[in-house]
């Protein structure tokens, strides 16, 4: 009987040492959990400090360059410093807006952006929005942007799931996505032209509305009043698309026109246009053996930032100045489709010779293009961001490695398949493209400082 109590008492020992046991470890675990959670408030507080500390810092860095910007604009006008100024300005602004377009998309559909950029090169600061895991940032250099997408060509992440994903996107989103940056750069175009035509602009259209005396038009039989339907085989419908064909280069430096009379009966007619000196007041001294160019340089003293050479056919459209809201929409849709048509038109000509690559301009002829434009006032340089704005679009449309349309190209490969392209042989496509365009931008470059020295 008294082994029968005595182990009881010990199993009433045991189980209450036991129950003391787990008791004592389960507080020791909670305390454990407790002082993790409280280590992990801690960092996070930690990290929201430091990145409240790094936004405030970054603000003021922006704040400070907003400024410096300003000073620039306002007390240095028309220097060297206020033409770089305003020409990273128009860039900055251009290539936002573009990135901006992908960005909007890819968030849209859900796709990881791992950091939005503005400018290459290094880091100027950065921040990050609060619950949102994108680096807003900007670069040193304000010559690019981009976004870094998650899986922008293939899964290159294996902490991101597949759900965020770009390449694992449906392919039409994957397509708006790529498109959006393009289509963003043509809303600004076409919002900047209708501010131009808001000012007041003459009409665009075919009509010859004065002929120079002793041109070769005037040779050529062509009056005021004719309308021009076709210049070499180009359909002809606004003033600037004519002046783009007529010089685009010809075999026998001969343009053929298609003219309207006002009778309304065509004729065709030849026009070679003749060598002239332009100075900068726009009078025209033609070039021939008994009135060379330097005869006329030393007769009327021009120095060489006085005049330009050039080829004159001497036809003249209407520079009647109109206003109001229907002339500025009118003037957007029918200047968007002419620069459009006009840089198509500039491309094509670049592979089939008509338009040398000699002049293609980079950052050095783009500056010295905003040194003159910005002289004429400011509506001008409104134009001259609108086109650069569609030449962004059109060139991000093209076809080729490491620009929008090259990464469009492989989706639209996708969609005719059914099947993906091999991932490094787009990856080396990409590469290989990315390495022909950077060379060929420092061949414009030196061609824009080869033609600033001489």
């Amino acid at each position: 009987m008294a082994t029968k109590k005595q182990d009881e008492n010990k199993k009433k020992v045991t189980k209450k040492t036991t129950t003391t046991k787990k008791t004592t470890t389960a507080k020791k675990n909670a305390k454990k959990v407790e002082v993790v959670e409280e280590v992990k408030v801690n960092k996070e507080e930690k990290e929201d400090q430091l990145r409240e500390k790094n936004n405030i810092t970054s603000l003021i860095e922006l704040i400070g360059i907003i400024i410096a910007v300003i000073v620039i604009l306002v007390f240095f006008p028309h220097t060297v410093i206020f033409n770089i100024t305003v020409l990273l300005l128009m860039l900055s602004i251009l290539i936002f807006v573009h990135e901006l377009g992908h960005f909007i998309a890819a968030k849209k559909f859900g796709v990881h952006v791992y950091e939005f950029a503005i400018g290459m090169g290094p880091l100027v600061f950065s921040f990050r929005r609060k619950n949102d895991p994108t680096l807003y940032s900007l670069r040193a250099f304000p010559i690019g942007g981009y976004n870094s997408i998650a899986g922008e060509s293939y899964d290159d992440d294996d902490k991101i799931g597949k759900d965020k994903m770009l390449c694992y996107k449906p392919k039409w989103q994957r397509l708006i996505i790529l498109f959006a940056g393009v289509f963003m750069n043509f809303v600004t175009a076409f919002i900047l032209l209708f501010a131009v035509g808001f000012t007041g602009v003459s009409d665009q259209n075919n009509i010859v509305a004065k002929v120079e005396n002793g041109s070769p038009a005037q040779q050529a039989g062509i009056v005021a009043g004719d309308k021009i339907l076709k210049v070499n085989n180009h359909k002809i419908d606004t003033w600037s698309y004519l002046a783009v064909v007529n010089i685009l280069k010809t075999d026998s430096n001969e343009y053929t026109y298609v003219v309207e009379r006002k009778d309304g009966k065509q004729e065709t007619v030849k026009i070679t246009p003749k060598d002239a000196i332009q100075d900068k007041d726009g009078n025209i001294y033609y070039i021939d053996d008994t009135n060379t160019e330097e005869k006329i340089i030393s007769d009327h003293n021009l120095k060489k930032s006085d005049y330009e050479k050039t080829k004159i056919i001497g036809v003249y459209g209407d520079s009647t100045v109109k206003y109001g809201l229907k002339t500025a929409f009118s003037y957007a849709c029918k200047r968007f489709v002419t620069l459009f048509r006009t840089m198509i038109l500039i491309v094509v000509s670049l592979f089939t010779g008509k338009v040398s690559i000699n002049s293609l301009s980079g950052p050095v002829g783009m500056y010295t293009v905003v040194d003159s434009v910005a002289k004429v006032g400011f509506a001008n340089l409104v134009y001259l961001t609108a086109y650069l704005s569609l030449n962004l679009a059109v060139m991000n449309l093209l076809p080729i490695p490491a620009v929008d349309g090259g990464h469009i190209v492989f989706v639209l490969i996708e969609y005719i398949t059914g099947k993906r392209v091999n991932e490094k042989v787009e990856a080396a496509f990409h590469l290989v493209g990315f390495i022909l365009l950077m060379l060929l931008m420092l061949y414009v470059l030196y061609n824009d400082i080869f033609k600033l020295i001489h």
